[in-house]
Order: C-alpha cells, then structure tokens, then sequence
C-alpha cells in the first residue's frame, strides 16, 4: 500500500474514493454526485490536502486535512473501503495526515463524529444531552461507532452538539494533540 496525494490519482481512482463516501457514509452522502461535489468543495478550498491510500492501483482509503483555526486542523473525511477496514489503513492516513498538520506548524488535529444512525451507536445518541453532560461524558461508550477509533488514535472527546442532527443525534468533536 502507498498514500499518495488525491491530485495524482486517475479519473477512476477519483471516482473510487467518491464511491467510498456513499458506500461507507452513506447519511452523509448519499449519491455519487453528492461526493463528488464535496472532493471538489475540499479541493476547492485553500490549504486543504487530501491522501489516499493505494492498493494494486486501487483507492483503499483516504483522508483529508482542512484548515480550521491558525494552529488547527481538521481531520475531514477519514474513510477506508469496507472490505479493508480494521487492517490499519485508517491509521496509516492518520500519521500521514498528522505528519502533514505538523509540518504546517498544527497545534491540534479536529475530528467530528456524528452519531446520526436510525438507533445510535455511542452511549450519547438518544438521551437528553442537556441534562448531566458532564456525567454522561464520563461513562462514555463509543460501542462500534468511529469515536473508538479516533480514541484508540489518542483523541479527546473535547465537546458534543446535541441534536445536531436530529433530536437525539448528536456530534461528537474530538481533538488530538500535535505536540508531546
């Protein structure tokens, strides 16, 4: 496997990762036409950089680093193709897209975990988050949701948007420290 970056990829290759948004995210995006047009908002968009992991000419993976604050970055998206997951290319575009945030003089790496599935997937998908947040952020469970993956990686939940997408779907917002 090598990571690359998304602006050498062929037309198909691009088309991969496309389809990797609506295969894996698919409440996010839901139609190919819908992916493509956010590749091309992040391509659009200055500083951002997108990588790619490539197996045997095919697009496995890829991540994207976007501007967010002068000394942050966010993580956005971080996706790998469902048949090659839990083989460590999700953590493989982390340090790569880690490496890229500190050469750009980055603080702190943002990512955004929305739990917005028909039943929830963490322990702070419908309940009221308004009520003992603190209380229900110390008995977090992340259960098979991205969050533990991005815990696993050394992120922090660093705060939560109740109902951001729905009543009882909340985003999650984690943060990683660049520095030790």
């Amino acid at each position: 496997m090598k990571i690359v970056n998304f602006e050498t990829l062929s037309e198909t290759q691009r088309t991969q990762a496309a389809r990797m948004l609506t295969d894996e995210l698919p409440l996010g995006w839901p139609s190919l036409a819908d992916a493509m047009r956010e590749i091309d908002e992040i391509r659009g968009g200055g500083g951002a950089l997108l990588l790619c992991a490539v197996e045997n000419g095919e697009v496995v993976g890829w991540a994207g680093l976007l501007p967010a604050y002068a000394k942050a970055f966010e993580l956005h998206p971080l996706v790998v193709r469902h048949d090659r997951q839990r083989m460590g290319i999700g953590s493989a575009l982390l340090r790569e897209i880690i490496c890229a945030a500190r050469e750009k003089d980055g603080l702190v790496l943002l990512a955004g975990a929305d739990d917005e599935g028909p039943v929830g997937e963490t322990s702070l998908a419908n309940v009221d988050l308004y009520e003992d947040l603190p209380g229900k952020l110390a008995a977090f469970d992340p259960g098979a949701h991205q969050s533990a993956f991005y815990m696993k990686n050394g992120f922090r939940i660093v705060g939560v948007v109740p109902d951001a997408n729905g009543i009882g779907k909340p985003d999650i917002q984690l943060a990683k420290r660049l520095y030790e």
